[in-house]
């Protein structure tokens, strides 16, 4: 799962996992899917051994959107396999007090003091207006499970003025109509992890949570001023009318449901963050951009991939009786 992504986590148990979704539901359409599930397209890889090792490509969605075009083949591998493996330990009340405490600002800051006071102001004026809509995007069968607004409001935006800015700016991001409306159904990750421990599978994660938090905190002032401001830029413009984002969440899905790796948009599922370069900044801003992506490829991609892969690989080495199965994000693979 990324890094970004976990800010969330503390809002995806909140509902008990329902039934998967039909076949044919919405981000389904309009792909050639094949109606036998042996013929669906897969993001399994298989490493031969024996027992033979899987590696699984998630995709950080409700798993009620995509659990019925992943291919029986995948699910198989996940119940063969004796021990399961995440990037972190889901499972873990320790991972979630851990990421919660390195999203906080020093001991006695507070984001009033940190931030410039423009900004300040038009964030402050933006959650307003989320935590007056929320009411409205939630949907019927939300409410129906007790999930309410001011509780799913505080429970993704509580404290957020104790928040580093590069924290606000990822929450900012996630508080849409879109995503709201997808709340309380646990991502594919969170799924196959709750499901891995129902089966008492063994479980293990590749990383610690240190690793995925430093690297966003490691952003230096300017840029994450510069992220935040053009993150509040964006969904103003969305607020206003004025912007339409060139991919979305139900695009997101149809490409993984249709096994379209090679997808430009399915890249945008290792980030939740806008996409900060464009041809309308001015050259200053460009460059901050092209700096801010640069540094999160190398840290998030480049060598995080690395460190993953000489985990696996000790792993392997370690246990070559056993069968593992190692279920990442399809985009960081």
């Amino acid at each position: 799962m990324s890094p970004w992504s976990w800010f969330l986590l503390q809002t995806l148990c909140l509902l008990p996992t329902g039934a998967a979704s039909r076949r044919g539901a919405p981000g389904a359409a309009n792909c050639e899917l094949k109606p036998q599930q042996s013929k669906l397209n897969s993001f399994l890889w298989t490493i031969k051994r024996d027992p033979p090792s899987y590696f699984f490509g998630t995709i950080h969605v409700p798993y009620t959107r995509v659990w019925d075009f992943i291919p029986d083949n995948s699910k198989e591998a996940f119940l063969q396999s004796s021990i399961v493996y995440f990037e972190l330990d889901l499972t873990d009340p320790y991972t979630i007090s851990a990421l919660t405490s390195c999203q906080m600002l020093p001991q006695g800051e507070n984001l009033q003091d940190v931030l410039p006071r423009d900004i300040y102001c038009r964030l402050k004026r933006h959650l307003e207006y989320v935590k007056l809509m929320m009411p409205l995007w939630m949907t019927p069968d939300q409410r129906g499970k007790g999930l309410y607004a001011d509780y799913l409001f505080n429970a993704i935006a509580g404290n957020w003025e104790r928040k580093r800015p590069v924290w606000v700016m990822l929450m900012v991001n996630s508080l849409t109509e879109v995503d709201i409306k997808s709340r309380g159904v646990p991502v594919l990750d969170l799924f196959l992890a709750q499901e891995a421990e129902r089966l008492r599978k063994q479980t293990g994660a590749v990383e610690k949570v240190e690793e995925q938090c430093h690297p966003l905190n490691g952003l230096n002032f300017s840029q994450v001023i510069f992220a935040l401001n053009q993150t509040l830029l964006q969904q103003e413009s969305l607020r206003a009318g004025s912007l339409q984002i060139p991919y979305t969440t139900e695009d997101l899905i149809k490409h993984y449901n249709c096994g379209d790796l090679s997808s430009v948009i399915l890249s945008h599922d290792s980030s939740q963050v806008p996409n900060f370069i464009n041809a309308t900044l001015p050259p200053q801003e460009r460059i901050t951009a092209q700096e801010i992506d640069s540094y999160l490829r190398r840290e998030l991609i480049y060598k995080r991939n690395e460190r993953i892969g000489k985990r696996v690989k000790a792993l392997l080495e370690e246990f070559p009786d056993k069968g593992f199965f190692f279920a990442f994000g399809a985009a960081s693979q």
